[in-house]
């Protein structure tokens, strides 16, 4: 089962499609990170600016080299310790679509804890975008069966785990990380 959905949801990634798929925190929209068409579907299923930049998820903290320009050593800790998920905006992305990296050069990378996204982003070799399956503006669903049905009918594929969970899950906490390894809380 765990198999077939990672290799569906991989088919409509490489393709440059939309999923809806299970996270360690809530459910995400998400595309290939590297595709500025398919990042521009999110910002458009979402009724969302594109000045306001969305996340993206990775399997393993040796793959953020390949990201971010300069990570502070911190990071590593923070990621390690953090006794839930958090997501890490750095300074310095690259080697993502353009339309996906903030005007100020950042990028929010969370380390995702979950099996289905860890070996579907293996299998990828690409990090994945992750944002909340709602309208911009509208509440976070906290399940599956909080997402309106225009989510579902606006993405290429639905992943079949997951989704009679009645568990209420929560967004990521959220920390601006700088070079020089001040920071910041924006989300908690």
């Amino acid at each position: 089962m765990l198999k077939e959905e990672i290799n569906k949801a991989f088919e409509v990634l490489k393709q440059g499609g939309l999923i809806l798929y299970p996270t360690d925190t809530v459910w995400g929209i998400g595309c290939d990170a590297t595709n500025a068409e398919a990042v521009a579907k999110v910002y458009a299923l979402k009724n969302r600016e594109d000045s306001k930049s969305l996340i993206i998820l990775l399997d393993t903290d040796n793959k953020l080299q390949s990201y971010v320009s300069e990570i502070p050593d911190v990071a590593y800790d923070l990621i390690e310790y953090s006794e839930k998920p958090l997501t890490i905006i750095y300074s310095g992305a690259k080697n993502l679509a353009s339309n996906l990296i903030n005007a100020d050069g950042s990028i929010g990378i969370r380390i995702v804890k979950h099996n289905f996204c860890e070996q579907l982003i293996q299998r990828f070799r690409k990090p994945i975008v992750s944002t909340s399956a709602n309208i911009s503006g509208e509440v976070t669903p906290a399940n599956f069966g909080e997402i309106r049905q225009e989510i579902i009918d606006g993405v290429d594929y639905v992943v079949d785990l997951e989704q009679m969970s009645s568990e209420k899950k929560q967004a990521s906490t959220i920390m601006k990380l700088e070079p020089d390894g001040k920071f910041a809380f924006i989300r908690k």
